[in-house]
């Protein structure tokens, strides 16, 4: 790391302003990080140097695209340890990844009978698709409990919903409520024992912390690039070569195909099968960026930097009045989730823009989770690589000044 987290906030412009008078305290990183000055400068250089549709032209931009977009695959394929860039697909983000998944390997391999496990703290990206899915094939949906506020995963069920007729076993590395950060390589070996395909949703870990797929042994794994200092409208979908060969296409059109006539067509092999049309090469050479600059930080010492911010607003939270905190009280991800009595998230989440704090209110996309645990919604505080103990005293003041107002202070 940089000797000085003040040298981090240096790469990031958008953080050098004030927001209702104060200087600007961005703590909704788990919905969007901010942008490095590294990862713009890489969108800037393409585009004013480079641009070109990449894969059909022979001309010298062209070339020069189509190179930079597949080193920037090379990059990714690193960035997460696949065994080779032809095993990244690159996609809109977390939500497309997960879609092509659910459509073109449930579409071919799911059937009545059968069996999808998700869990009970799935973002609605890796929930919907499997319902949807599971709609048209007649498949069922099974899922493994949460054990109440500390948010933690049942385990003890998970032999006796782990049984031969799941056919995939789909679930969240880092819940983006409870921060619970899940056993990965342990559920992917017993669903692997099992005989059972993994889909890990990354979004919330691949930005935070090392993301190794062969160290987990997962089968599928989808994240996106703007959770990780990368822009927004690319991300990618990792997937284990044979089982990527074995897939058909989820959408048809222009470089997918090897062949077509007016009867027929042949498709490409993987990853060119599942990237239809003219791909978004500009974001993808931005991702690689992105990962270059992540990289250069240090995974491990982001994950202890955004861990040990999320462990010292956890417990400085505990101390306000009529607070329900949730997820692990120990290792966590980078996020606080909490909600006050009588008080909604939503007016949380105002007064502390007041104090020009940028908090997240609502369900997050964890409908099914928030009435498991009897709650509509929550605020949440997530912090990232450029983001200090002094904003966390700032937060604790925001909401000592709210529960005030509503009188629930001490």
């Amino acid at each position: 790391m940089p000797s000085t987290w003040d040298r981090i906030r240096d790469e990031f412009p958008t953080l050098h302003q004030q927001v209702n008078g104060h200087p600007l305290v961005y703590l909704d990183n788990a919905a969007t990080t901010q942008k490095p000055r590294a990862v713009m400068t890489a969108l800037d250089r393409f585009y004013e140097r480079d641009n070109s549709n990449v894969h059909r032209g022979l001309h010298a931009l062209s070339m020069r695209a189509t190179d930079a977009y597949e080193g920037a695959r090379a990059r990714v394929a690193r960035f997460v340890n696949a065994a080779a860039p032809e095993e990244i697909i690159f996609t809109r983000g977390t939500t497309e990844s997960i879609n092509l998944v659910a459509a073109s390997w449930g579409g071919a391999n799911l059937a009545k009978g059968d069996v999808i496990l998700l869990t009970e703290m799935e973002h609605h990206s890796n929930l919907v698709p499997w319902q949807l899915v599971a709609r048209r094939t007649g498949a069922a949906l099974r899922y493994l409990p949460v054990t109440g506020d500390e948010g933690l995963l049942d385990l003890s069920a998970l032999d006796r919903l782990l049984t031969p007729e799941v056919k995939v076993f789909a679930f969240t590395h880092v819940s983006n409520t409870l921060a619970t950060i899940n056993p990965v390589a342990e559920l992917c070996a017993r669903a692997r024992k099992a005989g059972a395909v993994t889909v890990v949703d990354a979004a919330q870990s691949i930005g935070h912390m090392p993301v190794d797929v062969r160290a987990m042994g997962c089968d599928f794994l989808a994240f996106s690039g703007h959770k990780m200092a990368g822009v927004t409208g690319i991300g990618a979908l990792f997937g284990r070569r044979a089982l990527l060969e074995s897939m058909p296409p989820w959408q048809g059109g222009g470089g997918m195909i090897s062949s077509v006539d007016f009867h027929e067509s042949r498709w490409k092999p993987p990853p060119e099968r599942f990237e239809a049309g003219t791909p978004n090469f500009g974001d993808a050479v931005a991702l690689g960026a992105a990962c270059d600059f992540l990289d250069s930080l240090g995974r491990e010492a982001i994950r202890q930097h955004d861990g040990a911010l999320a462990k010292m607003a956890y417990e400085r939270l505990a101390e306000l009045p009529g607070i329900r905190l949730l997820g692990p009280r120990g290792e966590r991800g980078g996020l606080v989730s909490f909600a006050f009595r009588d008080i909604h998230a939503h007016d949380v989440v105002t007064f502390a823009d007041e104090d020009g704090i940028a908090l997240r209110g609502g369900h997050h996309c964890n409908q099914p989770l928030m009435k498991r645990l009897g709650l509509t919604s929550t605020a949440r505080a997530s912090f990232y690589v450029y983001n200090e103990e002094r904003e966390i005293d700032a937060l604790v003041a925001s909401m000592r000044r709210t529960l005030k107002f509503f009188g629930s202070a001490d």
